[in-house]
């Protein structure tokens, strides 16, 4: 039996091909990343459908792959790493592949910089904020909670304009720390909130999403996994 095929997740979520890297996930923002980073590095892999319903996340078998039940996780059966957390992937994927982590210590550390603070500001704040204006916690009255959000999402998109406003990427070169951050802007529209954060005050930003997007490994990697597949 192979690492892959004897680990507990192959039960649930089957290998085709068991010499392949394999990633189990969903197309949400975090999901994305580690499609559209397999897609830009060439790097053969195949995707498994994991959805965001308990029965999924929680099932013994994706626990014992990712203990913090959230996508995405991956198995790489040439280094037999099983791997979670989108951030640490991308980081293991650019140091596997040679491609998008920076060829010198100080260009590694500015992608990681731009990289931690899409994992530990970007990603969570839009999250909540999503969470206040089209989800459960849009039912509460309470105008506070939301407006902590508005308020965070708005200095958050501000730094990147900022930055932006000078370069096409992020930290110079097209990198892993582009590939974090572009999905959580391209959620504001998700999330119905582009106006409350004033997007289109924005220019930088409005045209790097649209290189972005416009990257046809891109386009391939936020429609994986199929979601109705």
């Amino acid at each position: 039996m192979s690492f892959i095929t004897n680990h507990p997740i192959n039960k649930r979520w089957p290998a085709s091909d068991p010499s392949k890297l394999q990633l189990y996930s969903f197309p949400t923002p975090n999901g994305v990343k580690v499609s559209i980073a397999l897609e830009e590095m060439g790097i053969p892999y195949e995707p498994h459908l994991v959805t965001l319903s308990d029965s999924d996340v929680k099932s013994p078998e994706f626990l014992a792959l990712n203990p913090n039940n959230k996508i995405p996780a991956i198995i790489d059966p040439e280094t037999e790493t099983a791997l979670f957390e989108s951030g640490a992937i991308l980081l293991y994927l650019s140091e596997k592949s040679e491609k998008f982590g920076g060829n010198t210590p100080p260009e590694k550390a500015l992608i990681t910089q731009w990289l931690m603070f899409q994992m530990g500001g970007l990603g969570p704040m839009f999250g909540q904020l999503g969470y206040f204006s089209k989800f459960a916690g849009a039912q509460i009255e309470d105008p506070r909670p939301r407006q902590r959000y508005v308020d965070e999402g708005k200095r958050l998109l501000a730094v990147l304009e900022a930055e932006l406003s000078t370069r096409d990427w992020i930290a110079g070169e097209y990198s892993i720390a582009d590939m974090a951050i572009a999905p959580w802007l391209r959620a504001l529209d998700f999330y119905g909130v582009k106006d409350t954060l004033g997007w289109e005050n924005h220019p930088a930003l409005i045209a790097y999403l649209e290189r972005f997007l416009a990257r046809p490994a891109v386009q391939v990697g936020l429609n994986v996994p199929d979601r109705d597949g």
